[in-house]
């Protein structure tokens, strides 16, 4: 499943991003293969807001295409 699939409230786990300009974007957001995130928002039709601990992060559509996660609960 990519990330632009998740619901408000999952907890996800980065499974790969394939593409290493979006990977280099992503690490950039403190999101890389293996972390464990919540999704607490997901706007329509805009961004995907991910929670690290205290951190929050948005990330766009296009670029949540390219994640591809697990389901963690």
């Amino acid at each position: 499943m990519t990330l632009d699939k998740v619901s408000r409230g999952d907890i996800i786990e980065i499974v790969s991003i394939e593409d290493k300009d979006i990977r280099a974007q992503a690490i950039r957001l403190c999101i890389y293969e293996g972390s464990k995130l919540k999704c607490s928002e997901k706007l329509p039709a805009g961004p995907i807001i991910l929670q690290n601990r205290l951190q929050e992060v948005a990330i766009s559509r296009k670029l949540a295409e390219h994640i591809i996660i697990e389901k963690v609960s």
